[in-house]
């Protein structure tokens, strides 16, 4: 499932490639939605929430029912913008081939204003396609918990409804509890990985134990405010292949601070948690004894964490 940058990223693409565009060519190629039709439409824009995609089509010419696309990449998800050259009729037709099979595709938005601006937004193996009226919209992501990369996010209110949230229920692992969207939306199995080896806290820790949990907030805000404008993500500072990260893909391997082995094993998998793979440094994340743990801290928000270079 992607991290919360890669959706923001695609957002982001979409955006720039259609908002303010009238769509010459629309497929929603999923039974339910397959009759929606919106050519003529205006594209408004193109936002993520967390892990959900957005695409907001203004009305029709009468003026009536608006319509907003909801997307979820799930597992094998992918967005691909294309240039595209129009027919004299006005007609889109493709630039170049698909570089992927045809089958995959659910999603194809395309332009037909002239030769040198028409685009095509494909959306391929889709986990989840819906066209939604705004109202619907909002509602498929009000239960979750504060967006990392929210352009207003605002430590006094986001960050602290994030702690709050995380500390609601303090005998869950700490890498269970980062994972669920509910509590904090952005976060998938790669930033987990690296927050908790940068904090030095094992993902198997309850919440109580885990120390700072500001500071786990912030840090994992900042890496991915770093890495929506990256093309590569990188939280090691060092933008070489196979440098990149810290410990998430290491299993086996030495730990790039102290040489020690670095360990996978499962985590997750109740009643209301996903079961995913977790990386751990035995010797840069030990396991806290309950007598030094402690209670989960909330810090100060202006904490840095002095490991995250």
């Amino acid at each position: 499932m992607p991290e919360g940058d890669s959706v923001h990223h695609a957002a982001r693409r979409i955006h720039a490639a259609l908002a303010g565009r009238r769509l010459a060519r629309a497929e929603l190629r999923v039974p339910r939605f397959a009759a929606v039709d919106l050519r003529g439409r205006t594209v408004e824009r193109a936002y993520a929430r967390g892990k959900h995609l957005f695409v907001v089509v203004g009305p029709d010419a009468a003026g009536r029912d608006p319509v907003t696309l909801h997307v979820h990449l799930k597992m094998e998800g992918r967005i691909h913008v294309h240039r595209l050259h129009v027919h004299n009729s006005g007609e889109p037709r493709a630039g170049r081939r698909w570089r992927f099979p045809a089958h995959t595709a659910r999603l194809v938005l395309a332009t037909g204003d002239d030769d040198e601006a028409a685009v095509e937004v494909v959306g391929t193996e889709l986990g989840l396609l819906r066209a939604l009226t705004p109202a619907e919209a909002a509602e498929a992501v009000a239960h979750l918990g504060p967006d990392l990369l929210d352009p207003d996010w605002d430590p006094a209110r986001h960050l602290e409804e994030a702690v709050r949230r995380l500390a609601a229920r303090p005998d869950r692992t700490i890498g269970e509890a980062l994972l669920d969207q509910r509590n904090v939306a952005g976060i998938g199995t790669i930033y987990r990985a690296e927050v908790c080896f940068l904090r030095g806290v094992d993902p198997r820790e309850p919440v109580a134990s885990a120390g700072d949990l500001r500071a786990h907030v912030d840090l994992a805000r900042r890496l991915l405010a770093t890495n929506v404008v990256r093309p590569d993500r990188v939280t090691t500072g060092d933008t070489r292949r196979g440098h990149r990260l810290w410990v998430y893909g290491r299993d086996g391997r030495p730990c790039r601070r102290c040489g020690t082995l670095v360990e996978t094993f499962r985590l997750g998998g109740g009643e209301d948690s996903l079961d995913r793979v977790a990386f751990r440094c035995p010797s840069c994340q030990p396991r806290r004894a309950p007598s030094e743990g402690g209670r989960a801290t909330l810090g100060d928000p202006d904490q840095r964490d002095h490991d995250h270079r």
